[in-house]
């Protein structure tokens, strides 16, 4: 193989082990929605 070949493909593993070493976990916040609206409350029959 030729030294250009022997270079591309050190540099491409170099390359790929960086890549794969530089991932951090996404930190994620999980909020409760609120609701929508109020259920409607019994008042009487002609309130």
């Amino acid at each position: 193989m030729s030294k250009s070949i022997k270079l591309l493909a050190m540099l491409s593993v170099v390359a790929g082990l960086s890549a794969c070493a530089q991932q951090e976990e996404e930190e994620y916040v999980v909020v409760d929605p609120e609701p929508i609206s109020i259920e409607p409350v019994y008042t009487g029959k002609y309130k």
